[in-house]
């Protein structure tokens, strides 16, 4: 069963232009994240930023919270397999969670599924 289906775009140039970039990264990012952040540069840094945050977003959609005082950047983790599937390995949902992430020159877009019961 599908509990909830959440999606989001995100413009990537936006993190270009942070006006206080490494509070917000330290926000969005879990050490893990930020860890593997760290070894981007130029586009894809900016590109790893906005899918994660995309993600953590589509993935509020579909709990049905939003990020804010149930659900914050810091309750999801995204990682990936090994040949680069993205998957989701922290989050509150006990059921099967479905990440898709896709990326143009300016714009992420990512979908997340929950399928069971929470």
């Amino acid at each position: 069963m599908i509990y909830g289906i959440g999606i989001d775009i995100t413009n990537i140039d936006r993190f270009k232009t942070l006006h206080n970039p490494a509070t917000f990264i330290q926000k969005v990012l879990t050490p893990t994240e930020f860890d593997e952040f760290e070894a981007k540069k130029g586009q894809r840094a900016y590109e790893f930023l906005a899918g994660h945050f995309s993600v953590k977003e589509s993935y509020s959609k579909a709990y049905g919270t939003g990020l804010g005082k149930k659900l914050n950047f810091q309750d999801i983790e995204i990682n990936y397999d090994g040949v680069g599937k993205p998957k989701i390995v922290k989050h509150p949902f006990s059921g099967t969670v479905h990440v898709s992430i896709s990326h143009s020159d300016h714009h992420v877009v990512t979908q997340v599924i929950l399928e069971g019961d929470n």
